[in-house]
């Protein structure tokens, strides 16, 4: 049996598992950091310069006043950081004479004299620092040649100036002299114009492996969760879609556990629903339309007999009665021409047709002694269609426009070439639609004169009829204001 997890909890689930992750890493980091030492590759946090301070103090044993000076200079050189060794009492030891800043000389004074720490066990304090006062010092011998001595402390401050920026760091260090078996207490001080010193007093490496590793692994877990979530929605936003052009046989993943997959079935069911509601009712319409054929034929054929026989006086309302036939049968055929054109499309067989031809034999039928038309359609432009369709699309958008905008301007067809498609476009300078209304044009029994008088046009299948065969042909359709007025429809069909 399936788990089965809303999405709210599988949210909150990775979003804590990537806290915990976060924390372990972090972790991990931080102990690397305090336990491998300053010598490891993922050491400590404050960059190597507490490592190149345990070896000054190391190099620096015994050496007279010009010895230190030259490894100064040697490490200035090498590490392209600007070094002195001071000592507790602000005397440079080695190093080239310099004033220092307030800044520097107010956290050196700080440092070097910390205040007491608090009492404890008893009353007894802490033994002071190494050399100072109430501390035995080191018996002679007892950093021989292969021993070193102790290791210096942490970084005791760390100073920014201006005017020039620079950036300060020391570290406390005992230094030995030559005869004088106790230590000092001193500082290597550095100072450098980068935050970093060169990597000295600051080293970027561990944090970029930690953020490295924080934002692979935040991606390895995040990037699964997001991709099936934009993946499934970007499946239901196309099924969607397909469904309102009335393309009811698509279908998305179902087999999600969560509210996605419910709202996937809800869709696969809804399209399920939409396509027997609309098939049964455009089978009803063709049903009721063939049906009502054989009635109307014979009310006409009765009309016609009653129109001979009739006297003088009551001929205007046989006239009335043939006219409301004419008006029925029209929309008859109407219908059967709706339901007719609303074949799925794999029912349809799409061949390569030439555009013009198929326009100038539309232009020609239903001009009506209308002669402001113009085809500008590309000669040899092609498109994937089935020609029986695709006449009667383009004969009820000519009509249409014929009707509304025929005594308004020329009606101009013209043709586009977008990578593999061709866009046709018909344009006329009528009265237009208003923009609020363009999306329903193409609906069933949709006019936007509410009266339908029979003087307006017809029953609002026209463009009903232009949508069912563009579709049918796997093209689209779409009407557009046309500036400074009219209305354009446009097609968009493969090209053959």
């Amino acid at each position: 049996m399936r788990l089965r997890f809303s999405l709210f909890t599988k949210i909150l689930l990775c979003f804590f598992l990537n806290l915990v992750i976060l924390g372990v890493v972090f972790y991990l980091g931080f102990n690397l950091s305090f336990h491998l030492g300053p010598d490891s590759p993922v050491g400590s946090l404050n960059g190597p310069i507490e490592s190149i301070a345990h070896r000054f103090s190391f190099e620096a044993r015994d050496l007279d006043r010009d010895g230190r000076n030259a490894l100064i200079e040697r490490y200035h050189e090498t590490y392209n950081v600007d070094f002195w060794l001071f000592s507790d009492k602000q005397e440079l030891l080695a190093g080239t004479p310099i004033s220092l800043p307030a800044e520097v000389l107010r956290d050196f004074r700080g440092a070097m004299n910390p205040p007491p720490p608090p009492e404890d066990d008893g009353g007894r304090r802490p033994p002071p620092p190494n050399g100072g006062p109430g501390r035995r010092p080191p018996p002679p011998g007892e950093f021989g040649p292969a021993r070193r001595p102790p290791p210096p402390d942490r970084p005791v401050f760390t100073v920014t100036t201006s005017n020039p920026t620079r950036y300060w760091t020391g570290v406390r260090i005992p230094i030995f002299e030559k005869g004088n078996p106790e230590s000092l207490r001193a500082v290597l001080l550095a100072s450098s114009d980068s935050i970093t010193g060169h990597g000295l007093f600051f080293d970027p490496k561990p944090w970029l492996f930690i953020v490295t590793a924080i934002l692979v692994l935040s991606g390895m877990l995040w990037f699964p969760l997001v991709r099936s979530l934009t993946k499934t929605v970007g499946q239901m936003t196309t099924a969607t879609e397909q469904i309102a052009i009335e393309r009811f046989d698509v279908r998305v993943n179902e087999n999600r556990t969560d509210e996605l997959g419910r709202l996937g079935k809800a869709i696969n069911h809804l399209a399920v629903r939409l396509s027997g509601f609309v098939t049964g009712q455009k089978r009803f319409l063709g049903d009721i339309s063939h049906e009502l054929n054989s009635p109307l034929a014979r009310m006409n054929f009765a009309l016609g007999i009653l129109e001979e026989r009739v006297g003088q006086e009551n001929l205007p309302y046989v006239k009335d009665a043939q006219e409301e036939a004419k008006l029925m049968a029209d929309l008859v055929s109407e219908l059967l021409a709706y339901t007719r054109a609303g074949l799925k499309p794999s029912e349809v067989k799409l061949s390569s047709v030439k555009l013009r031809p198929l326009m100038d034999q539309v232009i020609a039928r239903e001009a009506k002694g209308k002669k402001d038309i113009n085809n500008e359609i590309d000669d040899s432009l092609q498109v994937h269609a089935q020609p029986e369709l695709l006449t009667r699309a383009f004969s009820n958008v000519i009509r249409n426009a014929v009707r509304y905008a025929g005594q308004s301007g020329p009606i101009v067809i013209k043709s586009e070439r977008e990578y593999h498609q061709a866009r046709i476009i018909v344009e006329d300078n009528g009265p237009g639609v208003p923009p609020d209304e363009l999306d329903k044009l193409f609906d069933p029994f949709y006019r936007i004169d509410s009266d339908r008088a029979r003087v307006s046009g017809g029953a609002g299948l026209g463009l009903a009829i232009v949508k069912t065969c563009i579709e049918a042909c796997q093209g689209t359709v779409s009407a557009r204001p046309h500036s400074p007025s009219g209305l354009e429809v446009h097609v968009v069909l493969g090209m053959g």
